[in-house]
C-alpha cells in the first residue's frame, strides 16, 4: 500500500513505516500529523487518482524531530564591478515517520 501526498509545495510517495524530511510542520515531537492532500492511493490491486485530491483519504504520520537542514550558500558576483554578496540559508524541517494510510 502506498500513497502520494503533497506538503510544503512538494509531492512525496509514502508507505507505512517510511521516514520523511518535510518542510516544518506545526506541532511538537511525538505529535501525530494528518496529511489531507492525498493525490493518489494504491492498495496493491487498484490505483485511485484524485482530481486533484482524494476525498476521505488521509495519511497519518508522527513527528520524530524538528530541526534544520543542511546549510546552502547563496553567492552573488559580478566580475570587475567589486560586487559580491554571500548569504547562507538553513531550511527548517520536520522529520516524520508514516504510521498508516486511511482510505
Amino acid at each position: 500500500m502506498y500513497a502520494v501526498i503533497q506538503t510544503g509545495g512538494k509531492q512525496y510517495r509514502v508507505s507505512p513505516g517510511d521516514y520523511l524530511e518535510v518542510e516544518r510542520l506545526e506541532g511538537q515531537e511525538g505529535d501525530l500529523v494528518e496529511f489531507q492532500s492525498v493525490l493518489l492511493a494504491s492498495d496493491g490491486q487498484e490505483v485511485r487518482v484524485g482530481r486533484p485530491f482524494l476525498e476521505g483519504t488521509k495519511v497519518i504520520g508522527r513527528i520524530l524531530k524538528q530541526g534544520k537542514g543542511k546549510k546552502i550558500v547563496v553567492f552573488k558576483y559580478k566580475r570587475r564591478k567589486n560586487y559580491r554578496r554571500k548569504k547562507g540559508h538553513r531550511q527548517l524541517l520536520s522529520f516524520v515517520r508514516i504510521e498508516k494510510i486511511e482510505a
